[in-house]
């Protein structure tokens, strides 16, 4: 499988000037990013928000660096420079690449997942698959495991350890029941499946630890 592109940080919005009469240029738009609140310009924010549209391509994992130049270039106010602005924002952390089948543990060490919206549950018909959604309304459905870690996975100190800490089942084996036969390899696969429109579709923010 190919590499895919997704956005990190979470959107705070544009900052305006404290002047009167009042500027309708914002001074800048600012993402939070680990433990920084970073300044973009209105164009870099313009392409780090590209990085969220088509969840259902997301879904799909189809979105890649060369698809999102591709998009920016042709888009109805075409960016010249998209290729130099993706990976510039690339090397600051706020757009992150990752093969779904590759090496997931340089990645995932490095970044917690934190969920927005709200968890749905699931349903007489789906009892395998959990909604989240705003209100009443899903946005998304995930298999029981990936929807735990959606949840809480925060509390661990990464989420490569969320992934490990899911997938021991020592406490599952001395209770008597049979080796579940995870890996926080397997499973952090399959939150990698399901990471990108998690994030595309607001339900969750991929944040990076502070640097040490």
């Amino acid at each position: 499988m190919s590499t895919v592109i997704v956005p990190a940080g979470l959107s705070m919005g544009p900052r305006y000037r404290y002047v009167r009469p009042p500027d309708p240029t914002p001074e800048c738009y600012e993402v939070h990013l680990g433990d920084d609140l970073v300044e973009l310009t209105e164009t870099e924010a313009a392409v780090w928000a590209a990085a969220f549209l088509y969840p259902d391509q997301h879904a799909k994992l189809t979105v890649n660096r060369d698809s999102l130049v591709r998009m920016l270039e042709t888009a109805p106010k075409p960016e010249p420079h998209a290729g130099r602005y993706v990976d510039d924002l690339i090397a600051r952390g706020l757009l992150v690449e990752f093969d779904p089948d590759g090496d997931l543990q340089p990645v995932f060490s490095h970044h917690k997942l934190l969920p927005l919206a709200q968890g749905l549950g699931s349903t007489p018909e789906a009892p395998h698959q959990h909604a989240i959604g705003v209100g009443d309304q899903p946005i998304v459905a995930l298999p029981n495991h990936v929807y735990g870690l959606w949840s809480f996975s925060y509390l661990l100190p990464n989420l490569w350890e969320a992934c490990v800490y899911y997938a021991d089942d020592s406490e599952h084996v001395a209770d008597g029941g049979r080796p579940l036969g995870d890996s926080g390899k397997s499973i952090a696969k399959d939150l990698a499946q399901h990471l990108p429109v998690l994030l595309a579709s607001a339900c969750a923010f991929l944040d990076p630890l502070p640097a040490t």
